[in-house]
């Protein structure tokens, strides 16, 4: 595969101490945007309060390697972005200092580092269930998809951001079949969990297009920038946030309508998250960062907390409020004309 990629390659290897390309080789792998795996969460609190699932030593076990798996199959994913958005990094006005975009990276190495690194976390999934392994390759295969040409989504505007916030309800998998491998999440929430992930990354989008300012300098750093506009990533931000909120009430009035009470608090968390992506040089754009946000970190927290609340609350009269009012012979005539 390397071969194809090759030819894509513009980067320049320099002239550099043994231990500064080793660590520019560590750095590749951006092991600091771990904290992304803080979206596995839900795949696993979910079961253990709706299916009541145990909080055992194997579970605690299932949920170490499960979480270092993921933790190798996004940083293999990274080392094959850093790799081949060095020509175009190069351009950015902050990115232009990637190790790869410095030509501090050996190429060949850095192919054999990203397979390995895959191939590590593959084995450790395999040894949680064929459900989990399923999911961890299909993040890795996203990762190939959104970067290898000719495919290449990252530069397919729309797509871009689909194919990238896919990686949402595949880690929403990986944390749910850590818990159990007998049933699979409802896929109202699946899609809502997608759908949020676009929020994020359309407004990651619309963050940077503003930042760089010139339309044709976006598009030489990212080419979906060329079919892009900010009134155009707005717009699909409200598209992505309006189904995303309504597959996460399809969730709550059919499994868990005390979840209700925690909408407020999400949509706070997302207006926030709206309003910071209009900051110079926002968190926004730098997703590992956002734990120096300490309002949006403390919104996260109350939400978290009231969400994990709800799952484990039973509010009867909650279901009594939202009780259907029209006879139900009625809503029938009006379902069939």
């Amino acid at each position: 595969m390397s071969t194809l990629i090759q030819p894509k390659i513009e980067t320049q290897t320099v002239t550099a101490p043994h231990r500064m390309r080793l660590k520019a080789h560590l750095c590749i792998t951006r092991f600091d945007h771990s904290i992304k795996n803080v979206f596995i969460l839900p795949g696993i609190i979910l079961p253990l309060s709706i299916l009541r699932e145990p909080f055992t030593p194997v579970l605690i076990k299932r949920l170490g390697i499960g979480f270092l798996s993921a933790t190798l199959i996004a940083c293999s994913n990274y080392v094959l972005n850093e790799v081949l958005d060095a020509p175009f990094d190069k351009k950015h006005p902050l990115k232009c200092n990637r190790p790869t975009a410095l030509g501090l990276i050996n190429i060949p190495a850095a192919y054999c580092q990203w397979l390995l690194i895959m191939i590590a976390g593959i084995v450790l999934a395999c040894t949680i269930s064929w459900q989990f392994s399923l999911a961890a390759a299909g993040l890795w295969i996203m990762g190939c998809l959104y970067n290898i040409p000719p495919i290449r989504t990252k530069d397919i505007p729309y797509l871009d951001v689909l194919t990238e916030a896919i990686n949402n309800p595949l880690r929403m998998l990986l944390g749910w079949y850590m818990v159990t491998s007998t049933l699979v999440p409802p896929i109202s929430l699946i899609v809502s969990y997608w759908m949020l992930g676009c929020y994020f990354m359309a407004l990651k989008r619309f963050s940077e297009y503003r930042e760089i300012g010139s339309p044709l300098m976006a598009g030489a750093y990212r080419k979906s920038f060329l079919r892009y506009t900010e009134r155009s990533l707005l717009g699909s931000v409200l598209f992505y946030a309006s189904v995303a909120m309504l597959m996460f009430g399809a969730f709550i009035m059919r499994y868990r309508m005390e979840l209700i009470l925690a909408v407020p608090f999400v949509a706070l968390l997302m207006a926030m998250y709206f309003d910071l992506a209009f900051h110079p040089n926002s968190a926004v754009q730098h997703p590992e960062k956002l734990y120096r946000q300490p309002a949006l970190m403390a919104t996260t927290i109350i939400t978290s907390t009231v969400f994990i609340a709800l799952l484990y609350c039973n509010i009867p009269w909650i279901g009594r409020f939202f009780s259907p009012t029209l006879p139900q012979a009625h809503m029938v005539k009006i379902s069939t004309r």
